[in-house]
């Protein structure tokens, strides 16, 4: 009896652990994380945690620096140990501000780690380590080189690495002098709805993905996005799709033999200074054969799509986030409201590129992480949204051009009636509308009176 209670008792344990680790297995968020993490695991008993240099924190709860901390001072990133965290601006002339204030708090909270207002005034580094850089896309340059010149080994920039492909180049140049790798932070290459949409596409003879991005702007917040994201929706939003296209179909600025735009979907807007895509979607087909379409939205909602035909027939979609994700994430935005929403939306890809980084780092391997975008790529990718940034403006522009001067023509014309009638009058050529409109422009000239639209 007491064999048999023992057997049944070992049974129902292992079960339960089983039906725990299934668990852990399926769930959305959790899932990827775990997952990387348990895939590192004897690498990292081996060879212990990668220090890390956050450069440009930004404003507690706003800035991705920021959530990018808190994820190593969490421990969601086991092999990152965070020692130092440089930020010039509210360890500076910032310091007295409201934001400066709530960053004070945040360091005062954190005094394990060195808070630097300068890379110069970092300690010199003698072992691997890892410098994250995350503030302004145009002090990237420099601060390459600023981290470099204080021994990081390794570099992670965030997307999209350079103001422009020549910078990034010579960003590129640089680090293979000094045997400095540089990775992307180019989360979607890691993302589950793009890795299952992949794996089906790759099975699925004759068939072609469509990646769709939205964001959440209103439309009367899209000037200040505009000028806020002034180096253009292709290079910010849409860089991390172009990435996909660079990685994985061997799409480069050279391969690109068709691009076409979709000019029922989009939309290029001129606010102020500022010309840029409220949407945009089009389909690229390469040199090889490769067709694969990119839609953005800036003011479509807070999810990204993958979406798999076959002649036009919808084959297979992911999405993120999908149910269960959102019910992890509704309470903890709830509980931090302040909090950007991205944040907790895509906590596991900043997790798993973090965690691929380190883990790859201390045990001292070769070459890249699995999924990481090297700075090759991003060099290639900003190619990319060079090339097709004007050339789309220019097709989408002219469209606009010619439905605007649709939308005049229709307007004069109605203005001719009403004019006509108010005055009893007429014009040659009765029944055409060419001639009304002429009618109309000179008319106006005359009486010195507009029409409404």
């Amino acid at each position: 009896d007491q064999v048999l209670n023992t057997s049944n008792f070992l049974h129902h344990t292992s079960n339960r652990i089983d039906s725990m680790l299934s668990r852990l297995a399926t769930s959305t968020l959790r899932s990827h994380a775990a997952v990387s993490r348990a895939a590192t695991m004897s690498v990292r008993a081996m060879s212990g945690t990668c220090d890390v240099v956050l450069v440009g924190c930004g404003v507690p709860a706003r800035g991705m620096g920021w959530y990018h901390a808190k994820q190593m001072i969490d421990g969601d990133v086991p092999s990152a140990k965070l020692t130092d965290i440089v930020e010039p601006w509210f360890l500076g002339a910032g310091a007295d501000s409201d934001a400066g204030q709530e960053f004070a708090k945040f360091k005062d909270e954190n005094e394990g780690i060195n808070f630097l207002s300068s890379v110069d005034d970092m300690a010199q580094t003698s072992g691997k380590k890892l410098a994250l850089i995350s503030g302004r896309t145009a002090d990237n340059p420099s601060l390459l080189k600023e981290v470099i010149a204080k021994g990081c080994t390794h570099i992670f920039l965030e997307k999209p690495g350079a103001p422009s492909v020549g910078e990034l180049e010579e960003m590129a140049a640089y680090a293979e002098d000094k045997g400095v790798a540089v990775y992307m932070g180019y989360n979607k290459n890691v993302t589950k709805y793009v890795t299952l949409a992949r794996e089906f596409e790759a099975k699925t003879p004759g068939a072609v993905t469509t990646f769709i991005h939205n964001n959440a702007y209103g439309t009367d917040e899209l000037g200040e996005c505009f000028e806020r994201n002034s180096e253009g929706m292709l290079k910010n939003m849409a860089v991390h799709e172009l990435a996909l296209l660079v990685t994985y179909y061997g799409v480069t600025a050279d391969t690109i033999e068709s691009v076409v735009a979709d000019k029922e979907y989009s939309n290029c807007l001129t606010i102020g200074d500022y010309t840029d895509f409220a949407k945009i979607g089009f389909t690229i087909t390469t040199t090889a054969g490769k067709t694969v379409t990119v839609k953005a939205d800036r003011c479509g909602g807070s999810n990204s799509l993958a979406i798999v035909e076959v002649d036009g027939v919808e084959k297979f979609r992911s999405m993120t986030p999908d149910a269960e994700l959102e019910a992890w994430v509704a309470p903890r935005q709830a509980a931090n409201p302040d909090w950007m929403p991205y944040f907790l939306l895509q906590h596991d890809d900043y997790v798993t590129l973090k965690e691929r980084a380190c883990a790859h780092i201390a045990s001292g391997a070769p070459g890249a992480p699995e999924g990481l975008a090297t700075i090759g790529i991003a060099v290639d990718t900003l190619k990319v949204a060079e090339k097709l940034t004007p050339l789309l403006t220019k097709e989408l522009l002219k469209c606009a051009a010619v439905c605007s001067a649709g939308r005049v023509a229709v307007a004069r014309n109605a203005w001719a009636r009403r004019t006509q009638n108010a005055l009893g009058c007429d014009f040659r050529g009765r029944g055409s509308s060419v001639s009304r409109n002429a009618w109309a422009r000179r008319t106006q000239n005359a009486l010195g009176c507009d029409f409404r639209g």
